[in-house]
């Protein structure tokens, strides 16, 4: 049983690679596909009568350690110069406001419509509010320099925002000046001890001369950051200043500070750094969509209820999404399209409290969100680059 196992997780996270390398050509979002082979692995389980334990309790475990390489993996592409002050500024105002907008407009729609709190229902709302950076920034890949890196940008500080607003909303019973002065402490407490943090693993990072280097800098990072979430503090923060940080030695150099890290010889551990959290990160998002996809009912997948919710929220996404990019003068395509859920939005419905349930937001909903703006991204993408090509013809 051990061997059949090894073996089957092997095959399918070799199909996942070629997904991952074909997903250029072909446009389909690796996650489609990932979850169709997840599910039919399933099917196939079924068929052969295959006894398998209960996998449900690794999904978060997956979806949280999936989550903090993701946006390290995303920080540590994102440029820190003058250059990119605009852009920063542009992708920041479009995260925050697109998340604000769809979170409370949605929440007054449970509210009204599903006969709940308004609270509860923002509760359920912002995980569908918040963009995927897990499947964003792979499916950006091959666009232009400038689009890329907004989408970097945009879908990091999505998730890092929408955690911190639900983990606010969802810990916090009562809104009033005193819970916004604990958050303003918290959130300034995290910046501190991030800065702290950070240093001290950049100082490790130049210093161990151990042929093992990288892992322990990794444990570390996902070590400060479950402590940091015990005590509710805005832990994602950590991970982006870390990962800007280590990502843009070369422009914080001039830092007297800094100079005692060597960042000449830095530079070189940084890039093998960033090597090894892309391939752990690919390996762990492709196991987290796999496991979901393996845990997909097909009633959840058909359920007629949910549908109708499912395209109205879809439609709401990319409503809201097409007048933020107009406001901010940004290109409709191909940025209008890339706006999927996926593994935070997954991550943060797990996470909701049983007595915040609602009984609209299920896990129909939710699973036919993620693959109704999967599709529209994979469309989006191939109707941008077809447009390309008459372009260049």
């Amino acid at each position: 049983m051990a061997t059949a196992i090894i073996i089957t997780i092997c095959l399918l996270l070799l199909l996942a690679y070629l997904f991952d390398v074909s997903s250029s050509k072909t446009k389909i979002p690796s996650v489609i596909l990932l979850l169709l082979m997840g599910w039919g692995s399933k099917q196939i389980a079924f068929f052969f009568k295959i006894s398998i334990p209960d996998l449900t309790p690794i999904l978060p475990i997956l979806g949280t350690v999936g989550l903090i390489l993701i946006v390290l993996e995303g920080a540590l592409e994102l440029e820190l110069n003058k250059s990119k002050l605009v852009l920063i500024g542009k992708s920041s105002i479009m995260a925050i406001f697109q998340m604000l907008v769809i979170s409370f407009v949605l929440a007054y729609s449970f509210y009204y419509f599903g006969h709940t709190t308004f609270i509860s229902g923002l509760i359920n709302a912002i995980p569908l509010a918040i963009i995927s950076s897990a499947i964003a920034i792979p499916s950006a890949k091959n666009l232009i320099a400038s689009n890329k890196e907004f989408v970097t940008y945009e879908s990091s500080l999505s998730d890092i925002f929408g955690v911190i607003f639900f983990n606010f909303i969802t810990f916090n019973d009562n809104l009033n000046t005193e819970t916004v002065g604990i958050f303003v402490f918290q959130l300034l407490l995290m910046i501190f001890v991030s800065f702290v943090a950070t240093l001290l693993l950049a100082f490790l990072l130049s210093k161990i001369n151990h042929h093992i280097k990288f892992t322990p800098i990794i444990l570390l990072v996902i070590l400060i950051y479950s402590i940091s979430k015990i005590y509710h503090l805005p832990s994602l923060i950590f991970i982006l200043i870390f990962g800007l940080f280590i990502g843009n030695l070369d422009e914080l150099k001039r830092f007297e500070i800094l100079s005692k890290l060597k960042p000449e010889i830095l530079k070189f551990e940084i890039r093998k750094f960033k090597e090894i959290t892309t391939e752990i990160t690919f390996m762990i998002r492709a196991l987290f969509f796999l496991l979901f996809g393996f845990l997909i009912e097909k009633a959840d997948l058909l359920n007629t209820d949910t549908a109708l919710w499912a395209l109205f929220i879809t439609a709401g996404i990319f409503f809201i999404r097409t007048i933020m990019l107009q406001i901010l003068k940004l290109p409709l395509s191909p940025l209008l399209f890339i706006a999927p859920r996926g593994l935070i939005t997954i991550l943060l419905y797990l996470s909701i409290p049983v007595s915040q349930y609602i009984g609209i937001a299920t896990n129909s909903l939710i699973l036919q969100v993620i693959i109704l703006t999967a599709f529209v991204m994979m469309f989006g993408l191939v109707k941008h680059k077809n447009v390309e090509k008459v372009e260049i013809a």
